[in-house]
């Protein structure tokens, strides 16, 4: 196992990473159809003139138990696989723990995780019915999250931290979002939270947030 420290833009965290096999390709069957819906619409993926091309986004799954009735943790898109069209198994990492406090991950797989795995950790810790946890950017909801009455992270609280990591938690709890909701992350630019009881519905409601945000615009434009 190594002990490391993840870099993605501004994020840094502590990884205990160990290497390991993927998971088997019909567990991730459901979650990868949507996360290649996401980058068919460009809240998952790369753009040549957004954020200097970087990749953004992940999408993750709740694990289920392991044997010994302990918690399994999720499975999250890895480390800097935002650009890539299509994903596989071993772009899929495995989360068994995260400690916000700590700032600390310890995972395994084929690759390393995802720098927002301390975001999705704290919202599956929140309530055992989230099942699924979006992280998207759209810029069309972002920018009219408070016109659309979406729940918001404050702006001085970065993402990919402990920090963060509280804030998604605060949000939850005083405005009762769990197990389906969609949050903006005020700190994070474009950064949008999507999450439910199963990632058909945590996607629908995104999209649906998306298509809200293209009739408020087309009506502003009109006026």
């Amino acid at each position: 196992m190594s002990l490391g420290v993840e870099h993605e833009g501004v994020v840094k965290f502590h990884c205990r990473y160990r290497a390991g096999a993927p998971l088997d390709s019909g567990f991730l069957a459901e979650i990868n159809a949507w996360r290649k819906i996401l980058f068919q619409l460009e809240l998952i993926g790369s753009v040549p003139d957004r954020y200097a091309g970087l990749g953004f986004g992940n999408i993750s799954q709740r694990l289920p138990p392991l044997p010994d009735g302990s918690a399994g943790g999720f499975v999250i898109s890895g480390t800097q696989t935002g650009g890539i069209r299509d994903l596989e198994p071993g772009h899929y990492a495995i989360v068994r723990h995260c400690d916000p406090q700590r700032n600390l991950v310890e995972a395994q797989g084929p690759i390393r995780p995802s720098s927002e795995s301390l975001t999705h950790g704290i919202v599956y810790a929140l309530d055992p019915r989230v099942n699924c946890v979006l992280h998207a950017h759209s810029p069309h909801i972002w920018r009219l999250a408070k016109q659309l009455d979406l729940p918001l992270t404050r702006e001085d609280v970065p993402y990919g931290t402990p920090a963060m990591a509280d804030e998604v938690r605060r949000v939850c709890m005083e405005e009762e979002l769990c197990p389906l909701a969609v949050l903006a992350m005020g700190g994070h630019e474009d950064g949008i939270l999507a999450f439910g009881p199963d990632s058909g519905s945590a996607g629908t409601a995104l999209i649906a947030y998306l298509a809200q945000a293209y009739s408020l615009a087309g009506k502003a434009a009109l006026s």
